[in-house]
């Protein structure tokens, strides 16, 4: 799986995944033009919508059906970085016991929530240059 961005000037960049278009910025308060969310935005919302995805599964697997589920994700930041997020999942359904076992089959399903648990090796280069592999940052310093 591959997907690119296009620079569009300033912090705004657009990026075509399939058949469809996302445009990414900054506030104009960040020195942006506002047009689109802002990339930690769009990892929070992605990291949200996957799990909503993975806890329908989950349910799904038994029979339940969570007509008005919601999933929310909510990032502390830290020194360049988020240095928490939260994953919080809402739903009417009675069954709470029930639901915590969604619950942990939803974090096994979760791609997104694999990746970021799991610390994937990155890697940067220029095309045509020397890889440069970065190692994830140790934990900001609080206070």
């Amino acid at each position: 799986m591959e997907v690119t961005a296009y620079w569009e000037g300033g912090y705004t960049t657009r990026v075509p995944i399939r058949d469809f278009e996302i445009r990414i910025d900054e506030p104009e308060r960040y020195g942006g033009r506002d047009t689109g969310p802002m990339p930690t935005e769009m990892l929070l919302g992605t990291l949200a919508a996957c799990f909503a995805m993975a806890f329908h599964h989950a349910a799904k697997k038994h029979d339940v059906e969570l007509p008005d589920l919601e999933v929310s994700a909510r990032g502390e930041y830290g020194n360049l970085r988020f240095d928490r997020i939260a994953v919080e999942v809402r739903t009417s359904h009675p069954d709470r016991e029930q639901l915590e076992g969604f619950l942990e089959k939803a974090i096994d399903y979760c791609y997104v929530t694999n990746t970021l648990a799991g610390g994937p090796e990155l890697e940067y280069h220029v095309a045509g240059g020397e890889a440069h592999e970065v190692s994830p940052p140790p934990s900001a310093e609080r206070g």
